[in-house]
């Protein structure tokens, strides 16, 4: 792999990211509607940051894992954005190669922890609701550090083979990359040898990581329909489903979108169709989960309210 990798450095020192196709009007438009979105995921994912270190209400398991999950969607949107930012502006709409591999590995780190993130999150309120008592023994704080660092862990691992496997590719040359940031399909479609086996190792990787945190999920969730219908009060219904609303909401989008992406073929031979469901996963989900976890959630409606209404009593 290193002979593979230096053979790449001579023949190929720089991508060109063609990004968005349009008029130098459009894309002035599109780089302030980018800006935007990444000023209220910073934002956004930043609040809820706060308000959770700040409410003591919510120092528990599941708002552990959710402070994560913020943090995760700052990271992996800030490893595309700047760059995407830059390039709606620069002329030439370069990248090196090393910067190249460097942003791949971090967002295909940062996104594959996020999904097994999801799927913790999921058995965290299974625990919750279908084992009571049970529920402080099994996410004691280092059982929920341990999870969210083997979440790491296995997003790492993911992230090293895609871009090991990825950037062993020659390209010979070719450096036009039909995308607004450096991603499989799109480094795929330029390499100038066969990529069977590429793109074989990342359906593989993709379906693995979609079929055994989704199956987690599933599981989770079945267990956790089948505890709240044996709840007798509507009220007691309505508070054991209210907790699991925003997650599942979330867990829809993220895995509906990496599905389309990563997980079926037919993204790879279609670029645009990738650029506009790669703006969704990287830039628009992580600007709606705080706000989905916000609107949702009472907990963190009366955290932020208190919030507020702290900082206008020293007005």
């Amino acid at each position: 792999m290193r002979s593979a990798l230096t053979r790449n450095y001579s023949e190929t020192t720089e991508f060109i990211l063609l990004g968005f196709k349009t008029s130098p009007e459009v894309q002035i438009l599109l780089f302030l509607l980018f800006l935007l979105i990444y000023m209220v995921i910073v934002v956004g994912n930043i609040s809820m940051l706060i308000v959770i270190k700040g409410d003591s209400r919510l120092h528990t398991p599941m708002y552990f894992f959710l402070r994560n999950l913020s943090f995760l969607d700052i990271c992996y949107s800030t490893v595309i954005a700047p760059k995407t930012l830059a390039t709606f502006l620069s002329k030439e709409k370069k990248i090196s190669y090393n910067g190249c591999a460097t942003q791949f590995f971090f967002f295909a780190l940062f996104v594959g922890t996020e999904g097994f993130l999801l799927a913790v999150m999921a058995y965290d309120r299974f625990s919750a609701i279908c084992s009571p008592f049970l529920y402080a023994a099994r996410m004691s704080q280092p059982a929920c550090t341990h999870l969210v660092l083997g979440s790491y862990v296995c997003g790492c691992i993911n992230s090293m083979i895609q871009t090991g496997f990825t950037f062993s590719l020659r390209f010979c040359g070719e450096n036009r990359l039909d995308h607004f940031f450096c991603d499989v399909p799109a480094l795929i479609k330029i390499s100038c040898v066969d990529t069977f086996v590429n793109e074989i190792v990342l359906f593989i990787l993709s379906a693995l990581i979609i079929i055994s945190t989704t199956t987690v999920i599933l599981v989770s969730y079945a267990y956790i329909l089948s505890t709240v219908l044996k709840i007798p009060s509507l009220s007691g219904r309505s508070k054991a489903f209210s907790t699991c609303s925003s997650h599942i909401t979330v867990v829809s989008l993220f895995y509906g979108t990496v599905f389309f992406m990563y997980a079926q073929p037919g993204a790879i031979s279609s670029p645009e169709k990738s650029k506009v469901i790669a703006v969704f996963y990287t830039l628009v989900i992580p600007m709606l989960n705080p706000l989905i976890y916000s609107l949702r959630n009472r907990e963190v409606k009366n955290a932020v309210k208190k919030i507020l209404l702290r900082k206008t009593s020293f007005h």
